[in-house]
Protein backbone atom coordinates (compact mmCIF):
# COMPACT_ATOMS: atom_id res chain seq x y z
CA UNK A 1 0.00 0.00 0.00
CA UNK A 2 1.49 3.32 -0.99
CA UNK A 3 0.86 6.82 0.34
CA UNK A 4 -1.91 7.54 -2.16
CA UNK A 5 -3.84 4.47 -1.03
CA UNK A 6 -3.47 5.43 2.64
CA UNK A 7 -4.52 9.01 1.88
CA UNK A 8 -7.55 7.72 -0.03
CA UNK A 9 -8.60 5.50 2.87
CA UNK A 10 -8.23 8.38 5.34
CA UNK A 11 -10.28 10.71 3.12
CA UNK A 12 -13.02 8.09 2.84
CA UNK A 13 -13.06 7.56 6.63
CA UNK A 14 -13.33 11.31 7.28
CA UNK A 15 -16.17 11.62 4.75
CA UNK A 16 -18.05 8.70 6.34
CA UNK A 17 -17.64 10.17 9.83
CA UNK A 18 -18.86 13.59 8.70
CA UNK A 19 -21.82 11.99 6.93
CA UNK A 20 -22.75 9.99 10.03
CA UNK A 21 -22.60 13.10 12.22
CA UNK A 22 -24.74 15.10 9.80
CA UNK A 23 -27.27 12.27 9.66
CA UNK A 24 -27.37 12.02 13.47
CA UNK A 25 -27.84 15.79 13.79
CA UNK A 26 -30.67 15.68 11.26
CA UNK A 27 -32.37 12.83 13.08
CA UNK A 28 -32.01 14.66 16.40
CA UNK A 29 -33.54 17.84 14.95
CA UNK A 30 -36.38 15.89 13.32
CA UNK A 31 -37.21 14.17 16.61
CA UNK A 32 -36.59 17.23 18.77
CA UNK A 33 -37.93 16.84 22.27
CA UNK A 34 -41.07 18.80 22.97
CA UNK A 35 -40.79 20.44 26.34
CA UNK A 36 -43.73 19.88 28.71
CA UNK A 37 -44.30 21.54 32.07
CA UNK A 38 -46.98 20.85 34.69
CA UNK A 39 -47.52 23.62 37.25
CA UNK A 40 -49.45 23.00 40.46
CA UNK A 41 -51.64 25.56 42.30
CA UNK A 42 -53.44 24.42 45.46
CA UNK A 43 -53.83 27.64 47.45
CA UNK A 44 -56.11 30.66 47.18
CA UNK A 45 -53.06 32.90 47.23
CA UNK A 46 -52.69 35.57 44.57
CA UNK A 47 -48.89 35.48 44.95
CA UNK A 48 -48.78 31.74 44.15
CA UNK A 49 -51.19 32.22 41.25
CA UNK A 50 -49.12 35.05 39.79
CA UNK A 51 -45.94 33.06 40.31
CA UNK A 52 -47.40 30.13 38.34
CA UNK A 53 -48.51 32.45 35.53
CA UNK A 54 -45.11 34.16 35.55
CA UNK A 55 -43.33 30.79 35.42
CA UNK A 56 -45.49 29.79 32.45
CA UNK A 57 -44.76 33.06 30.61
CA UNK A 58 -41.02 32.83 31.26
CA UNK A 59 -40.78 29.21 30.12
CA UNK A 60 -42.72 29.93 26.94
CA UNK A 61 -40.57 32.97 26.12
CA UNK A 62 -37.38 31.01 26.80
CA UNK A 63 -38.22 28.20 24.40
CA UNK A 64 -39.76 30.55 21.86
CA UNK A 65 -36.43 32.42 21.68
CA UNK A 66 -34.75 29.09 20.88
CA UNK A 67 -37.34 28.14 18.26
CA UNK A 68 -38.57 25.23 20.38
CA UNK A 69 -42.08 24.20 21.36
CA UNK A 70 -43.37 23.89 24.90
CA UNK A 71 -46.68 22.73 26.35
CA UNK A 72 -47.74 23.93 29.78
CA UNK A 73 -50.61 22.81 31.98
CA UNK A 74 -51.54 24.57 35.20
CA UNK A 75 -53.40 22.10 37.42
CA UNK A 76 -55.54 23.46 40.25
CA UNK A 77 -57.11 21.66 43.19
CA UNK A 78 -58.16 22.41 46.77
CA UNK A 79 -58.24 26.17 47.36
CA UNK A 80 -56.28 26.67 44.14
CA UNK A 81 -59.60 26.37 42.26
CA UNK A 82 -60.21 30.03 43.11
CA UNK A 83 -57.62 30.82 40.44
CA UNK A 84 -60.01 29.54 37.77
CA UNK A 85 -63.39 30.40 39.30
CA UNK A 86 -65.34 33.08 37.46
CA UNK A 87 -66.60 34.63 40.71
CA UNK A 88 -63.41 34.58 42.80
CA UNK A 89 -60.38 34.59 40.49
CA UNK A 90 -58.07 37.50 41.26
CA UNK A 91 -56.06 36.73 38.09
CA UNK A 92 -58.75 36.11 35.46
CA UNK A 93 -57.69 39.03 33.26
CA UNK A 94 -54.09 37.87 33.32
CA UNK A 95 -55.19 34.32 32.41
CA UNK A 96 -57.25 35.62 29.49
CA UNK A 97 -54.33 37.70 28.27
CA UNK A 98 -51.84 34.84 28.66
CA UNK A 99 -54.07 32.39 26.81
CA UNK A 100 -54.61 34.81 23.92
CA UNK A 101 -50.85 35.24 23.49
CA UNK A 102 -49.91 31.66 24.33
CA UNK A 103 -52.60 29.12 23.49
CA UNK A 104 -50.25 26.26 24.47
CA UNK A 105 -51.12 26.89 28.14
CA UNK A 106 -53.87 24.63 29.50
CA UNK A 107 -55.72 25.17 32.77
CA UNK A 108 -57.21 22.24 34.70
CA UNK A 109 -59.80 22.18 37.50
CA UNK A 110 -60.04 19.23 39.91
CA UNK A 111 -63.55 17.78 39.74
CA UNK A 112 -63.26 16.30 43.24
CA UNK A 113 -62.69 19.77 44.68
CA UNK A 114 -65.36 21.30 42.42
CA UNK A 115 -68.01 18.87 43.72
CA UNK A 116 -66.97 19.46 47.34
CA UNK A 117 -67.09 23.25 46.94
CA UNK A 118 -70.48 23.09 45.21
CA UNK A 119 -71.87 20.98 48.06
CA UNK A 120 -70.45 23.36 50.70
CA UNK A 121 -71.66 26.49 48.89
CA UNK A 122 -75.00 25.00 47.78
CA UNK A 123 -74.67 26.24 44.19
CA UNK A 124 -73.11 25.38 40.85
CA UNK A 125 -69.67 26.90 40.30
CA UNK A 126 -68.75 28.62 37.05
CA UNK A 127 -65.18 28.52 35.79
CA UNK A 128 -63.26 30.65 33.33
CA UNK A 129 -63.71 29.57 29.71
CA UNK A 130 -59.99 28.73 29.55
CA UNK A 131 -60.43 26.00 32.21
CA UNK A 132 -61.10 22.30 31.64
CA UNK A 133 -62.36 19.94 34.34
CA UNK A 134 -60.28 16.84 35.10
CA UNK A 135 -61.46 14.02 37.41
CA UNK A 136 -58.74 14.64 40.01
CA UNK A 137 -56.04 17.30 40.19
CA UNK A 138 -53.57 15.06 42.02
CA UNK A 139 -54.16 12.20 39.61
CA UNK A 140 -53.75 14.59 36.66
CA UNK A 141 -50.36 15.70 37.99
CA UNK A 142 -49.33 12.07 38.47
CA UNK A 143 -50.38 11.14 34.94
CA UNK A 144 -48.54 14.09 33.41
CA UNK A 145 -45.36 13.15 35.29
CA UNK A 146 -45.74 9.51 34.23
CA UNK A 147 -45.91 10.78 30.62
CA UNK A 148 -42.60 12.58 31.07
CA UNK A 149 -43.82 16.09 31.93
CA UNK A 150 -41.61 18.19 34.20
CA UNK A 151 -43.32 19.22 37.44
CA UNK A 152 -43.00 22.52 39.31
CA UNK A 153 -44.89 23.72 42.34
CA UNK A 154 -44.47 27.51 42.48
Amino acid sequence: MDRRDIFGLLAAAVAMTAGSRAQAAGEQAAGAKKHRLALHVDQSDIAQMNLALGNASNVIEHYKSRGEDVAIEIVTYAQGLHMLREDTSPVKERIKSLREKMPAVAFSVCDNTRRRMEKEEGRKLVFLPEAAIVPSGVVRLMELQEQGWSYVRP
